[in-house]
């Protein structure tokens, strides 16, 4: 599916979403199937009209009191609780028991679809409605959304992708066996990528295409004096731009790929361009770019040797909190409110799915906020996911202020320690950090984010990590404590999700240690 914008008379053009949607019928197609472990039979949508849901904070979010089947009473139905990363969204659909008969969506390849293998977008949902999504400002929001100035040419293909039908060999099957079929098939269809019949001279075949190898590792001094093999790391090409730009970036083709355990890559099918080759290893904080434009020619294999990032480090660690991964999931996800749940998600690793987590925060400091004390409190269980609004008896909303307690037992009054702040996620939020006094002039993020990842069940949105010089002076020997402070509250979703925080010492102590 090409789209193209080469008109000079064109007038400057938003693009913020492009999709294709299959409608099955929804007397037939019952049970849906995002993942292993995400899949169930779904309501129908009249349980979404007015006489038999009731709509809560979000138009998305419909609480089922009167539903065709009495099975769905009480449950939330919601599309962004099925949201998935594009690194895991490869296959998804539905099955119809009388007949039994699968419909499932394939994409062979993330070539064509912005922001990266961690976007996350829609799959499949109530309707019964499966979704091939190229481009969407899901859990991003604006900096997501394609921008066409007056005049500017811009053409790319979406797709193609796969849709395969099955059914049932022998009556003695159970219908899951069309899902692991499903399964089956999409690794065939990533094995076929790119796919030969398309004409179009805008699909390039596999010959046209060009390939790159190399071997990514870590260099940190605090943690070895030698080169960490990048197990893990996610290494990709994308067009040029800033650190960390592939999140956001719209406008062209990316190719991604895991390193192995000891950290070689190599990436397959890369169309002819000029790209930057990005990574980040979970592990570490910040984003690898590679400074020199890569140009893939047609036929090229470019083997790139070693790839060595040096993440952002000034000190030694005097304490952390959290995993730097990108995502807030290891922190302490609460419970939903009973009248507010969704069965699938009881008792599941994706337990941060669940509608309503935000009003929980209050629930559980309904007066004084989280004090975080570093050596005796346990991340996964004394700090809560995001830092949200309180609403108040008046019904507006106040922002929260969070403490993290910590002691030193020297300090140097000279030397300047820093504070790494790793963000998952911001939702028209602005970050306050004050050291040792709730009354100083704070720093400030500014008001920063669209991700909406709150209201919308996710763990993550853009990655976004800070860097705050802390001078020495404004430490003391013993008890010490970090002032969080997010002060946008205007509303129940503002806020943020941390990923990680860390201190470091001045660089000179590591010999002192």
């Amino acid at each position: 599916m090409p789209f193209m914008s080469t008109f000079k008379e064109w007038p400057a053009f938003n693009l913020p979403q492009t999709r294709i949607v299959f409608k099955l019928r929804k007397d037939k197609f019952h049970y849906m199937a995002v993942a292993d472990n995400r899949q169930r039979p779904m309501p129908l949508p009249e349980d979404r009209l007015p006489e038999r849901g009731k709509p809560l904070a979000t138009p998305e979010a419909v609480l089922l009191v009167n539903p065709v089947e009495v099975e769905f009473k009480g449950e939330v139905d919601d599309k962004y609780q099925y949201s998935c990363e594009n690194k895991d969204l490869q296959v998804h659909g539905w099955i119809c028991c009388e007949p039994t008969v699968g419909f499932w969506q394939i994409t062979p390849s993330n070539e064509f679809r912005s922001g990266g293998p961690l976007k996350q977008n829609l799959s499949s949902h109530v309707g019964p409605i499966n979704l091939a999504m190229f481009l969407s400002a899901h859990y991003s929001g604006e900096d997501m959304v394609l921008k066409l100035k007056p005049g500017e040419p811009w053409k790319k293909v979406f797709g193609p992708v796969f849709i395969y039908l099955n059914t049932l060999s022998d009556d003695d099957d159970e219908p899951q066996c069309l899902w692991e079929d499903a399964k089956e098939q999409m690794l065939n269809e990533v094995q076929s990528w790119p796919y030969s019949f398309p004409a179009s001279e805008d699909f390039p075949s596999s010959e046209q295409r060009g390939y790159v190898n190399g071997r990514f590792q870590v260099q940190d001094r605090f943690i070895s004096d030698y080169c960490i093999p990048g197990n893990g790391a996610y290494v990709g090409l994308a067009p040029p731009g800033e650190v960390g730009s592939w999140q956001s970036e719209c406008k062209g083709y990316q190719f991604w790929t895991k390193a192995d355990p000891e950290g070689y890559f190599s990436i397959n099918n890369i169309r002819t361009g000029d790209y930057n080759l990005y990574a980040w290893i979970p592990g570490f904080i910040g984003d690898y770019r590679n400074d020199e434009v890569i140009t893939i020619t047609p036929g090229c294999d470019l083997d790139l040797g070693d790839v060595i990032y040096k993440p952002p480090r000034d000190g030694p660690t005097l304490w952390e909190i959290g995993i730097p991964n990108r995502s807030a999931a290891e922190f302490y996800i609460p419970d939903p409110d009973p009248k507010y749940i969704n069965k699938l998600y009881v008792d599941h690793p994706d337990r941060f799915r669940q509608y309503g987590l935000w009003e929980r925060y209050a629930d559980l400091y309904p007066d004084e906020d989280l004090v975080y004390t570093v050596g005796t409190s346990d991340y996964a269980k004394d700090w809560f996911f995001a830092q949200v609004t309180r609403k108040k008896d008046d019904n507006s909303y106040q922002g929260t202020t969070w403490q993290i307690k910590f002691k030193l037992d020297s300090v140097q009054n000279s030397g300047s320690y820093k504070l790494r702040l790793a963000l998952a996620t911001a939702n028209v939020a602005e970050l306050q950090v004050r050291i040792n006094s709730p009354e100083t002039n704070p720093w400030s993020t500014g008001v920063i984010g669209h991700d909406n990842t709150i209201a919308r069940h996710g763990i993550h949105g853009l990655y976004r990590l800070y860097s705050i010089e802390v001078p020495g002076s404004e430490l003391v020997e013993e008890d010490n404590t970090i002032f969080l402070t997010q002060t946008m509250a205007t509303g129940p979703l503002q806020g943020i999700m941390y990923d990680y925080i860390r201190l470091e010492g001045p660089p000179c102590s590591d010999s002192e240690n």
